[in-house]
């Protein structure tokens, strides 16, 4: 569904108040009133018109297309919400962009997903949103306060919602990071358990959602960082090349903390399986003991008249106390060696 339609320039924004949802109830309301959209777009030198889509049906998307005459593959492209973030503009901007939006839950430490496509044309950009984290209204509320920002055409949406995502990037590796040093604290801190390492796996999977929005990113990141955007005006490169540091930033938060919880990992795991050595060592040990009565018992306990300690009156304490000496020169060899 349509969730934004406005008409933007540099001095001023046609409020979105004055589009009235009850007239936008049929396609063919929608077709008359994004025609009227765009023929006074053309009458304005500077205008440019931002249409936002969340989650919308076929039937939009192929309206939107046929009135502004975008390429049916991008679209394709936009309304498919696994897709991959990517950069596919041609020299003069136009053209499309995939990005993810990530958020960061407290009370469950999951991170969220969502997905923009931005197609930015002449005059005009449609954004198609998927997922709750995807709201736009921020970015929309920011480009409608910024003159200066509207004076830089239907780039300036681009801009803006890729300085949003980029920051939620930075944002999530942040709390990522927190999660990560008190998992460090808590594998170094005490006995390490089996729960320690589920938390530490589940951890790592959230951090592969970061991965997977920013990664494909890098390559366009530096060009950004470079200023070798050729689509991008001239007074748009410093802004732009922010994003790619921001972005850039992202991706080494990422790949660092991916190595953090690796090695944490192998250490949690080191840590479990030394632990377990150290049972099988206390566990040995006390067996080893607890044999030197049993056998010297099994011995005596054999029914044979030439026994001569049977006819002994100090032979029972005489094999207890060996029992009790064995035992003990045992346990104290044992406590040297560590083993209990």
């Amino acid at each position: 569904m349509i969730r934004g339609l406005g008409l933007y320039t540099p001095d001023d924004v046609l409020p979105l108040d004055e589009l009235d949802p009850q007239e936008l109830s049929t396609d063919e309301q929608l077709d008359v009133r994004l025609r009227d959209l765009r023929t006074r777009c053309d009458q304005l030198d500077d205008g440019f018109i931002w249409i936002g889509l969340f989650e919308p049906t076929r039937a939009e998307l192929d309206l939107v297309t046929r009135v502004f005459d975008i390429p049916l593959l991008l679209m394709e492209d936009a309304a498919n919400p696994d897709q991959r973030p990517k950069f596919e503009l041609d020299d003069e901007g136009h053209g499309l962009a995939v990005v993810k939006i990530l958020d960061y839950l407290d009370a469950t430490s999951d991170v969220t997903t969502g997905q923009v496509s931005v197609y930015v044309g002449d005059r005009f950009a449609v954004t198609v949103r998927f997922g709750r984290g995807s709201d736009l209204r921020p970015i929309r509320a920011r480009l409608q306060a910024d003159g200066h920002l509207r004076s830089h055409g239907a780039l300036a949406v681009l801009y803006t919602v890729l300085d949003g995502a980029v920051d939620g990037y930075l944002a999530v590796s942040e709390e990522i990071a927190i999660d990560v040093e008190a998992l460090e604290t808590e594998i170094f801190a005490q006995t390490p358990s089996v729960g320690t390492t589920n938390s530490i796996y589940r951890l790592k999977r959230e951090n592969v959602e970061i991965r997977r929005a920013v990664q494909p990113l890098v390559g366009w990141a530096h060009e950004a960082v470079n200023e070798r955007l050729g689509w991008l005006p001239d007074e748009l490169q410093p802004y732009f090349r922010d994003i790619g540091d921001h972005l850039l930033r992202a991706h080494d938060a990422t790949e660092s903390a991916d190595s953090l919880l690796l090695a944490m990992l192998m250490a949690s795991t080191s840590l479990q399986d030394l632990q377990q050595n150290r049972d099988m060592r206390k566990i040995s040990a006390w067996v080893a003991i607890a044999a030197v009565p049993t056998a010297m018992a099994g011995i005596y306990g054999m029914n044979f008249d030439d026994m001569p300690e049977l006819h002994w009156s100090l032979g029972y304490p005489a094999v207890l106390v060996l029992m009790g000496t064995i035992c003990a020169l045992l346990y104290r060899g044992f406590r040297r060696s560590g083993w209990l």
